[in-house]
């Protein structure tokens, strides 16, 4: 079986990159990268600049357009179908004279997985998504990636997914992110999981057990999807734990314990002799303490109820000897959520550099820096994955693509 990409919601390549670090024979056919709204397309021109560019069956370029506009019948086929896709609503509509007719809301992009799996039929899929999407929406919990399966297992897919941090698994960032395993049921590796137990897959022999070892797994618990997807976003809800696995509508589910590796600390990816820009200046420090101190602010809502809205303190500044926090697209601007290191060499307070912020997330170093705005490198890494955990996940895969 070749081991060929399609990279779906490309970022500026971070899945991409960690397949090829497996130098295990990865070629990526084709990818997508559109960010809406965007008058440059940034993070599409640093992909580009590092992997070149794509044409599709039929010769043409359009890697840098809307994914909703895209033919998926004119993506090159391939092995292996990937993807980092937003968290979204995914409530689903549908025609009076079939349910069959379903269609997402507009702007959903999970509907153009979906649509890529029916053109192409990949073997394999490879998903990532904020940890969050196994509890969406609050008010009926668990039916966003319920309507996910279903749609897979009505295309005769199996899933296995786990909620991995990736600082557990040696990496420099306490990223929490929910990443998803499906095959075809027609593949080696999908007989051969069919007749697993659900419990040993879970613990030692699927994909996620193998790319991010545990120790043990909690009490399993089991549900049936319903058989139509529209009846799933109507009223399905399920307590999804942080692994599980989904063959023929039958979901399991449970807990595990994560088999701990040494992580990556923050002062191991912190730059020396780092320009006196990034720096706290006197004037903004009372900003930034106030922004990372403990709240208690009387608030009134909209009905005019009264309320109190609290918050706890944030490390301030954050500390060498732990890996990084989860960092977002909002990072080195004024805000809560932005790292604030001491400085090595000065022992000043600062925010970390473009540079630090791709080590946080496994990129080399400048990876970014291809013409880019500084605000937009971070943003970038914001949007990305912990490349690490791609390459993990690769190595297992090519086990399974060796049996094909």
């Amino acid at each position: 079986m070749d081991k060929t990409i399609c990279e779906l919601f490309a970022g500026v390549g971070g899945f991409r990159l960690g397949m090829e670090r497996l130098e295990s024979g990865w070629k990526t056919t084709w990818f997508s990268q559109w960010e809406p709204g965007a008058r440059t397309q940034w993070a599409h021109d640093c992909y580009v600049s590092h992997f070149g560019d794509c044409e599709d069956i039929n010769g043409e370029l359009h890697t840098g357009e809307d994914i909703s506009t895209v033919d998926k019948k004119s993506i090159p086929d391939h092995t292996l179908l990937v993807g980092g896709f937003p968290c979204q609503d995914y409530s689903v509509a549908h025609t009076l004279a079939s349910s069959k007719g379903i269609e997402g809301k507009k702007g959903v992009l999970w509907w153009q997985i979906r649509d890529t799996i029916i053109a192409k039929k990949p073997p394999f899929c490879i998903f990532e998504n904020v940890d969050r999407l196994l509890k969406s929406p609050a008010k009926q919990r668990g039916r966003d990636f319920g309507v996910i399966l279903a749609c897979l297992a009505e295309l005769d897919y199996s899933v296995e997914w786990r909620v991995v941090n990736a600082a557990e698994y040696g990496a420099a960032q306490r990223r929490r992110r929910t990443f998803i395993f499906a095959y075809r049921n027609d593949t080696n590796y999908g007989k051969k999981m069919l007749a697993a137990y659900a419990d040993k897959l879970m613990l030692s022999d699927g994909l996620m057990a193998k790319a991010f070892p545990v120790s043990s797994i909690s009490d399993i618990t089991s549900t049936e999807l319903p058989k139509e997807i529209v009846e799933v976003s109507d009223s399905f809800s399920f307590a999804f734990k942080n692994a599980g696995y989904m063959t023929n509508g039958t979901i399991y589910t449970t807990d595990v314990e994560e088999i701990e590796e040494k992580p990556i600390l923050l002062k191991q990816v912190l730059q020396n002799n780092v320009d006196e820009s990034f720096y706290i200046t006197t004037e903004k420090m009372p900003k930034w303490v106030y922004l990372k101190g403990a709240k208690k602010i009387n608030r009134t809502a909209a009905n005019g109820h009264e309320y109190v809205f609290s918050e706890g303190p944030v490390a301030f500044p954050d500390p060498w000897d732990r890996p990084g926090r989860t960092m977002l697209t909002s990072e080195s601007t004024l805000n809560r959520s932005s790292h604030v290191v001491t400085d090595m060499d000065t022992g000043k307070l600062r925010i970390i550099t473009p540079v630090e912020a791709e080590r946080l997330q496994g990129f080399d170093d400048e990876w970014t820096n291809s013409g880019m705005p500084q605000r937009m490198r971070y943003f970038c890494m914001g949007n990305a994955l912990v490349v690490p955990m791609i390459t993990r996940m690769g190595k297992v895969l090519d086990d399974i693509l060796s049996n094909e």
